[in-house]
């Protein structure tokens, strides 16, 4: 019993890595890439350096943001050089420039929430 609960386990977590490996390649590796050493960031400095936990978390919101930005310019730059796009081209470019400000997001939150538990 105890070794088909591992099993399980270790199904739902190559699962969960799997579709967070192929977001954070889809979502772009320089602002991925950024946000995940924020993301090391506010891990490591709520140990060392709790009062930039929040600056941290605020910084990696505003750096999925500005990835999300970039991303749609670009998207708009090729839909303006090519003319006329479908609307599931179109609908697949808002996804994957939308992911880096999902990522930001939940680091933001996450480091939320380290700082609710600090006090």
């Amino acid at each position: 019993m105890k070794l088909k609960l591992i099993r399980i386990m270790a199904l739902i977590i190559g699962v969960i890595v799997s579709i967070i490996v192929e977001l954070f390649v889809e979502g772009g590796i320089l602002f991925m890439s950024i946000l995940t050493i924020l993301l090391i960031g506010v891990i490591v400095s709520y140990f060392k350096y709790p009062k930039k936990v929040k600056l941290l978390g605020n910084i990696s919101l505003a750096v999925g943001v500005l990835g999300s930005f970039i991303g749609l310019a670009s998207a708009l730059i090729f839909i303006q050089q090519v003319g006329d796009v479908s609307p599931a081209v179109l609908a697949g470019g808002l996804k994957v420039a939308f992911i880096s400000t999902m990522y930001g997001l939940v680091i933001y939150i996450f480091s939320l929430g380290l700082e609710l538990i600090k006090r």
